[in-house]
């Protein structure tokens, strides 16, 4: 059975990965509708780069992602000297570090399916909403983000299943402080470290029941947005 150190890993991992998950939807919406909708103009040319960085992660090691966000926490760090300007102190290796990072490195397993369904959408129902009079920002949040909900419920799973199970990342800039940043992939590795491969099984599988109903929630939302259309 899980004991008190481990459901504490729990309970920090949930509320690690439910606030990483509506911080970016609710960031990531903007950012996703103008990568996607945002053609022309003077910043134009920036969607490709922009792209690119929100991609990142995806390719870059956690490690090398984590190293370079705790350089920038540390106090000799841009951001570290500005918390420390503000009167408070580094991010590193406290709650609100762990928070940044995430959101950092899950930034594209939210932003992509956004950005994919806002692009499948196509310019049809903005053109319907426009000559019923209705204003930019009445059309996008009464017609473009109701069809784009597949990709809400697509990048809100994998947001939330991501940061969950996230190990490099939160390991290099949150370390393992009990209770504060000792998520459960850190607290399974402790376990595994101390040879205790009873209580490391008990997260371990229920990681991986986890991460088997997120694929198949992910392929009811496939099979839906098929069938819908």
């Amino acid at each position: 059975m899980l004991d008190s150190a481990a459901l504490a890993a729990v309970r920090l991992s949930i509320e690690l990965a439910l606030s990483t998950t509506l911080i970016l939807l609710v960031l990531g919406t903007p950012l996703a509708w103008w990568l996607a909708r945002g053609q022309g103009g003077r910043l134009g040319w920036l969607r490709v780069p922009v792209r690119a960085l929100v991609a990142l992660p995806l390719v870059l090691p956690p490690s090398v992602l984590g190293f370079y966000l705790l350089v920038g926490m540390g106090p000799n760090g841009p951001l570290g000297q500005l918390t420390q300007a503000l009167g408070g102190t580094t991010l590193a290796f406290t709650y609100w570090g762990l928070l940044l990072g995430s959101l950092l490195y899950s930034l594209p397993f939210v932003v992509q399916p956004l950005v994919g369904a806002f692009e499948l959408m196509g310019e049809r129902p903005l053109e319907a909403a426009a000559t019923l009079r209705a204003g930019p920002l009445d059309a996008f949040w009464h017609v473009a983000v109701p069809l784009a909900r597949p990709g809400y419920l697509t990048g809100a799973v994998m947001g939330f299943a991501h940061t969950l199970g996230e190990f490099g990342v939160v390991l290099m800039i949150g370390g393992n402080i009990p209770g504060q940043t000792r998520t459960i992939a850190v607290q399974i590795y402790d376990h595994v470290e101390a040879l205790e491969y009873t209580q490391a099984h008990w997260l371990a599988g229920g990681m991986l029941v986890f991460s088997f109903v997120v694929l198949l929630l992910l392929h009811l939302i496939q099979s839906r947005r098929v069938a819908a259309n």
